[in-house]
């Protein structure tokens, strides 16, 4: 395979323009409710029952060019074919994209737009086929030990290398795995990405060119939920590679949750009850149902469905164990020296938690039951650090040993 970068694409810039105009769009909007709530303030104006009349046809007329704009740039794609590449692009462009997903991703996939990341697994940037034929071309030294790993919110399956160190190519090097990769839409739901995740282990495994003799999974951050959602999903589907995963390794894995997106949800309801600051909540409301997702760590379907993300409500999430036949490992991180402190606490590696990372819940019912040899806290870390510090590799490679 070459290595050599593809340049932005005509999708990326097709992409990218029908979502100016859409964000044209919603702008728009929260001017007119901010100029509506200013209309209706008592003593500031007559009463006027919000924007009305010239005014208000002015505002439709300004958000209907705006949107008519966005579907022709739209239907420009469509007819051309658009859509995402599946050679390598500059890292850049990768982090850009992997971020914009993360943040609007779900809003993306439903308008169809090529930025929209697909779910598909890839080598050093390369779509995969997951055909026996074409996998075995892929990976002519394919392994009997096979290792997926799953990123995280907002970030990129290339960013797995980090300050010169990638955790799937040293365990290929010292211990013979073969490391596939698995690049996905992290704004969508958690389930539904953990949904799509089983399926495409089911072909992945399938088409595996040699016989797999062990067959590891290992999640950062998001990608952890993700892979807990698909041992799930791909148990009540009967699915074959559930009974080939030995083991799961959680980096930095929020399973109950991150306080920052419960903040957010917080900071949403006290804006919606101010009348001047309500149309500024919409803002917070852009982020996507991934993101919202980790407000407690939702597994399944179940957990969102009907219901308004962005109510303020308690947790409800239908207790998910730890997968049957899987030994689990996690890994949780604090930027803190030692144990025990508020850091521990409120912060961990500055996005998770170490008891959330950890599995640990007030409620038994919803505990994850890590052996203590099956957890493990690296001190003075941050979340992203989790990639790239040689102790936290140490303490994988000790787990995935054969001696184990």
């Amino acid at each position: 395979m070459s290595s050599k970068s593809a340049a932005v694409s005509l999708s990326d810039v097709l992409g990218l323009s029908r979502l100016i105009f859409e964000a044209a769009d919603g702008v728009t909007g929260i001017v007119e409710q901010m100029h509506s709530s200013v209309l209706d303030t008592p003593g500031l104006s007559p009463p006027t029952r919000g924007v009305r009349g010239v005014t208000r046809l002015v505002y439709r007329g300004v958000r209907g060019a705006f949107r008519v704009t966005g579907k022709g740039i739209g239907c420009a794609a469509a007819l051309i074919g658009a859509k995402p590449d599946d050679r390598p692009t500059s890292r850049g462009r990768e982090v850009a994209l992997a971020a914009l997903n993360g943040v609007i991703g779900d809003h993306l996939a439903a308008t169809g737009n090529p930025l929209a990341i697909p779910m598909r697994f890839r080598r050093d940037g390369w779509a995969l086929k997951l055909d026996r034929a074409t996998l075995a071309e892929a990976f002519p030294d394919a392994a009997s030990k096979l290792a997926v790993l799953v990123h995280g919110l907002c970030v990129s399956d290339l960013q797995w290398r980090r300050q010169n160190h990638d955790h799937g190519a040293t365990l290929a090097r010292e211990l013979g795995y073969t490391p596939v990769y698995l690049s996905y839409n992290s704004g969508l739901h958690i389930s539904i990405n953990g949904r799509a995740f089983a399926d495409a282990l089911e072909a992945l495994v399938a088409g595996w060119p040699v016989e797999i003799g062990e067959f590891v999974v290992i999640g950062h951050s998001m990608g952890g939920l993700v892979a807990r959602s698909a041992c799930r999903y791909g148990e009540e589907a009967g699915h074959h590679w559930r009974q080939k995963l030995r083991k799961l390794v959680f980096l930095g894995t929020p399973h109950h949750g991150a306080p920052l997106e419960r903040l957010g949800n917080w900071v949403d309801v006290m804006l919606g009850k101010t009348p001047y600051a309500a149309a500024f909540a919409r803002l917070g409301q852009i982020r996507s149902a991934g993101v919202t997702d980790l407000r407690y760590g939702n597994l399944t379907d179940e957990d969102w469905q009907g219901r308004d993300r962005f109510a303020r409500a308690p947790d409800t999430r239908r207790p998910v164990p730890l997968p049957d036949g899987v030994t689990c490992y996690a890994i949780a991180a604090t930027t803190a020296a030692s144990p025990g402190g508020v850091r521990d606490r409120l912060v961990g590696d500055g996005l998770v938690p170490v008891a959330s990372a950890l599995g640990r819940h007030e409620d038994r019912a919803r505990s994850l039951e890590f052996p203590a040899g099956r957890q493990w806290v690296a001190y003075e870390t941050g979340h992203l650090d989790l990639l790239s510090r040689h102790d936290v590799y140490q303490q994988i490679a000790r787990w995935l040993s054969p001696s184990r």
